[in-house]
């Protein structure tokens, strides 16, 4: 498989951030060091800190405070995954055991919160409190956006406007911290730049999203089962909502009380997932996708054009066509 433009034109800037991250969360501490250790060998593809460097490419060029920006927002991503794995109980990440699962939820807590102020010290010993500002924003803006989810999986109903409400706090705020962080660490950063840059990173986070959301009907277990998480979390997502708004309340009614009552149900949960084919729910959520992708790369293109430009635009096209 051919690596993507993006990967190829920061190859560079990922190996030497790669380093410096491992030997950042290198740890005396046994318990610690094995479990960063483990963190480091199932990261994924590393898209945020991939977008510090391409805004900052876009803008100048990379600085030792991108490499700060870069390493502080991706120790802000792995503490929110981690406390994501307790809050959903989630057993696996990126394929992997998760480490609330190997660890237990005790630990796998108290490891993101070694990670947040390992973030928080970085960037007051190396003086980048505008940084701190940007990533400390989208990490409040996270935890609002998980939180209203987790209302509205309680009550089980949601809107578009709300979905997209907990997707822009939940996914996208770090996609623009990982922008606007990087594009601010150049020192070049202009007004009407910072607000081009924060729209391509919030319609690149939400359409993100919208991707994971769509990707979640495909999962399989180690045995080939589907595991369709955010159903079983009761998670009403942008195909289900599209299809909901096909049909009369009284279909709307029974397809939420599937939903409520029988999260642990192969055969109800699978009712539901025909129920959202029948209704075109997945292609809807693809269109919508392609949709803010496109509108992405427009405003890309407004920049002036360099090697970056196009490597952001493989980002971009990365992430409306990924497959997991």
């Amino acid at each position: 498989m051919n690596t993507p433009l993006f990967l190829s034109f920061i190859k560079s800037d990922i190996q030497e951030f790669d380093a410096r991250f491992k030997k950042e969360l290198s740890s005396k501490k046994s318990l610690l060091s094995l479990i960063t250790s483990y963190i480091l060998k199932t990261k994924g593809k590393q898209i945020r800190p991939s977008l510090v460097f391409l805004s900052a490419r876009l803008i100048g060029s990379v600085t030792e405070a991108s490499y700060s920006a870069a390493f502080m927002i991706e120790l802000m991503h792995t503490a929110t995954l981690l406390h994501d794995d307790v809050v959903d109980n989630s057993m696996k990440r990126r394929g992997f055991f998760s480490v609330n699962a190997l660890w237990k939820n005790k630990i796998s807590v108290l490891v993101g919160d070694y990670l947040l102020a390992k973030g928080l010290l970085h960037a007051i010993e190396t003086n980048h409190i505008e940084l701190l500002k940007i990533i400390s924003t989208a990490v409040k803006d996270m935890s609002e956006g998980e939180l209203l989810q987790i209302e509205k999986a309680k009550l089980v109903s949601n809107s578009e406007d709300i979905y997209f409400q907990i997707i822009e706090k939940k996914t996208a705020s770090l996609f623009v911290a990982a922008m606007l962080s990087g594009a601010h660490s150049t020192g070049n950063l202009q007004e009407k730049d910072a607000e081009k840059l924060k729209k391509i990173a919030l319609l690149l986070g939400v359409a993100f999203q919208i991707k994971d959301d769509v990707l979640d009907y495909s999962k399989t277990s180690v045995i080939g089962k589907p595991i369709w998480n955010d159903l079983k979390e009761k998670k009403i997502t942008l195909p289900l909502l599209h299809a909901l708004k096909q049909v009369s309340k009284k279909e709307q009614l029974h397809i939420k009380k599937l939903l409520k009552g029988h999260k642990n149900n192969p055969k109800k949960l699978q009712e539901i997932v025909n129920f959202i084919m029948q209704h075109n729910g997945i292609e809807y959520a693809e269109a919508k996708i392609e949709e803010l992708c496109s509108e992405a790369k427009q405003i890309v293109y407004t920049f002036s054009h360099n090697e970056a430009q196009e490597a952001l635009v493989s980002l971009i096209d990365y992430i409306c066509t990924r497959k997991k």
